[in-house]
């Protein structure tokens, strides 16, 4: 979205791998020790304001600059419903997939059939909408393609193959090929490590992770 609306910014790494996430700097500023999160120095009537979520963040970058998100009632809730399928489903339940079909110390058969079966399942909802529709969110680009699209990006981590779902494969391509998108896929590339040794997985997963802070 930064990107896309050629806001300048600059990026802070969050190692999460090493618990940077549970510094109380960080957590002043994303209670829920999760990336992403943003501080905005030229917030509301020019005072700075922070936030986490992706969801709240795309909102918050489509009110201020007034870019992908329709003005008209009806437009913009069509966009906001496909967000929010974001936010309470794709990303829950393909971060569940991720987790027990890579993360998990313990490979459970059940676990990694349900939510790679789900993930299936979301992948056809998905399928379907573009089947009638240019973008998830209606016929423009919107902030519901940005929200969905980097989860789609490791459709192989969660069992799927993308030419069993045509019209979500050529959404995908399309958006994959826009400048702004390729600019921020790059952000962090070469900083991104595997969280997979048990350092990394006690950090994310283990009691670290439940400590009350």
């Amino acid at each position: 979205m930064l990107e896309e609306c050629e806001l300048p910014y600059r990026v802070i790494p969050v190692d999460i791998g090493s618990g940077a996430q549970f510094e109380q700097k960080f957590l002043s500023i994303s209670p829920n020790n999760k990336i992403p999160a943003i501080v905005d120095p030229d917030g509301p009537e020019g005072q700075p304001i922070s936030l986490f979520e992706s969801g709240a963040i795309l909102l918050y970058l489509a009110g201020k600059t007034g870019k992908f998100l329709p003005s008209g009632t009806a437009a913009k809730y069509e966009v906001l419903q496909w967000l929010m399928f974001q936010v309470g489903g794709v990303g829950p339940m393909l971060g569940q997939a991720h987790h027990f079909r890579i993360y998990a110390p313990e490979k459970i058969a059940y676990a990694i059939e349900r939510y790679t079966n789900e993930a299936k399942r979301l992948y056809g909802v998905i399928n379907k909408r573009l089947a009638a529709s240019k973008y998830i969110g209606g016929p423009e680009y919107s902030i519901a393609d940005m929200a969905i699209f980097p989860w789609l990006r490791s459709w192989k981590n969660q069992g799927v193959e993308l030419q069993d779902y045509p019209h979500l494969r050529g959404w995908f391509d399309e958006i994959a090929a826009r400048p702004a998108v390729q600019r921020g896929v790059e952000v962090l590339a070469q900083q991104r490590r595997p969280l997979v040794d048990d350092k990394a997985r006690e950090v994310l997963f283990g009691k670290d992770q439940y400590k009350r802070r």
